[in-house]
Parts: structure tokens; sequence; C-alpha cells
């Protein structure tokens, strides 16, 4: 596995612990969408921050993340689920061709401050469980770990990262979540938050070859920590030829007609992956045919 996420308790059971390395799935997303420094490195850590929260889903359960700081890059948003499977998308990808005299390393001014962080669960009830916070910096690790502290109330460590070269290709990606458990030692919770905070950043470890279990015996010491289950995790669109087509279809008859007469073809992008469907007019007129 190139790319996967560990479940683990620390401190027996006085910590819940989840890593993961995401290098490729940031690759794959900045191959997507052409994402420029800034925007990868944001995106970046969304899809990461998506893959460490959708561990916590069950089931057919997923989630929705999104940040819009009202800065140059737009919003970011991403969608996770249960199985390790996440996809994201960035607003304004290139917006260093539209401000060429932003400074790309920036995240935070692209990002923006004027804006919530907001996740929506989809649990099985009607209406998704949706929660947010004031974006407080716009780095994305420091508004996901207030996320988890306040609107879920979970006393949580954060620390994820993204590492680009020069030409802004991914190098390394990956994140740790660490968070004190009922009955655990707030000593020992605000002692592991302190070495959290010196050691060496997440993607510089997995540049050097660190696995996630590496990560977590780092922090929390090899004779402390319990594996607790080991997911493969990937960049996955849910769009497909067939989902589009039945979109389509559910036009009715007279709008896919429109569609035939005044452009003789159509065509739909996902936002999500960037994958561009194309209907012919043969194509289009055998989807009207099906039509209700």
């Amino acid at each position: 596995m190139n790319d996967y996420l560990v479940k683990a308790i620390a401190y027996e059971g006085q910590l819940r612990a989840y890593s993961v390395i995401t290098t490729e799935i940031v690759k794959e997303a900045r191959r997507r969408h052409d994402t420029i420094r800034a925007s990868t490195e944001a995106l970046g850590q969304m899809l990461t921050a998506g893959v460490l929260l959708g561990t916590t889903l069950k089931g057919t359960e997923k989630l929705t993340m999104k940040v819009n700081g009202g800065g140059p890059i737009g919003s970011v948003s991403v969608d996770a689920n249960a199985d390790g499977e996440v996809r994201g998308y960035v607003t304004n990808p290139k917006m260093g061709l539209d401000f060429p005299e932003f400074d790309q390393s920036d995240v935070e001014t692209a990002v923006g401050l004027d804006g919530v962080f907001s996740v929506s669960k989809y649990i099985g009830v009607h209406a998704p469980f949706v929660g947010q916070v004031p974006l407080v910096s716009g780095t994305i690790e420091e508004d996901f770990s207030l996320y988890l502290n306040n609107s879920e109330q979970t006393a949580s460590i954060v620390k994820m990262g993204v590492m680009l070269d020069a030409s802004y290709n991914v190098q390394s990606a990956g994140g740790i979540i660490i968070q004190m458990m009922p009955g655990a030692s707030k000593e020992l919770f605000e002692r592991v938050q302190a070495y959290v905070r010196e050691m060496d950043s997440i993607p510089s470890m997995v540049a050097r070859g660190a696995k996630p279990e590496f990560l977590l015996e780092e922090i929390v010491g090899a004779e402390n920590l319990t594996i607790l289950e080991r997911t493969p995790v990937r960049f996955q669109c849910q769009c497909s030829e067939e989902r589009i087509s039945n979109a389509i279809i559910s036009l009715g008859k007279e709008e896919i007609s429109d569609i035939i007469n005044t452009d003789g073809h159509a065509e739909a992008n996902c936002h999500y992956c960037n994958e561009t469907y194309f209907f012919t007019k043969e194509e289009l007129e055998k989807l009207m045919s099906e039509a209700s």
C-alpha cells in the first residue's frame, strides 16, 4: 500500500490516534486540477483532513468538508467516506495567474479568514449533521483542529502538511490526529501535545520514508501504541458516464431536444475530479428516447 491510514490507541486506551500518508492522493488531485503552489497545499491538506475524519464514519456514511475564507483561492471542497475514498477541488486552482503579485507560499492569505470551516456528515438521517467554526488562521491544519475541539467537542491534536518541490510537484503529504478519550489524563494529553508541536513536519518525515505507524510511534512510543486497523486510502470520484447519462435523461424529452437543436451535443464536467463527459447528437437522441 502506498497511501494508507492507521487507527490505533495509546497508553492503554487513554488516547485515540489516526495517522495517514496521502502523497498519491494529493498527486492525483494536483494532476487532475492542475493546481499551483498555494492551491495544491490547501487542497492537499483538506484531502488529508477529509481522509482522517472519514475514518470515523461507518458503512455508507459520508461527509463533505468545505472552507471558504474569501481569499483568492476561492472555496476548497472535499468529499470522503468510510472506505478511505476521498475527492476534492478548489474553485481557483491557478489563482497565481490572476494575482501575479501574490506570494504562492502564503496558504493563509490564499484561503483567507472571512468565512467558516464546515463539515456536513450524512449518517443515515434525513438531514445531514452540520458543524462549523469561524476561520482563525487559513492554514487548514489549525482550523481543522478548532473544528474537532469546538464543534465535535473532542480534545484533539492535529498535525498535517504537504511538501512540494520548486515546480510545485508533490513530494510527500500526510497527517495525524491524536484525541483524548474519556477519563484520560489531562497531563498526558498536554505532554503529547507539546511534543507534537515541537516535532518535525509530517511531510518531511514521510519524505524520509516514515510510514503511518512510525509517525505515531515517534509521538507516543512503540511500547505505548496498539495498532487496531490499517486501511488503504485513495482519490476516488463517484461520477461516471452512467450517472451523467441518467442526469440527462432526468431532464426530460423537451429539454434534451432543446440541447440537440441548440448545440448538437452536450458536455458535462465534474468539479471534484475534473473529468469531462461528451455526448454526441446521436447519443443524446438515444437518451431522449429513454426519457419519460
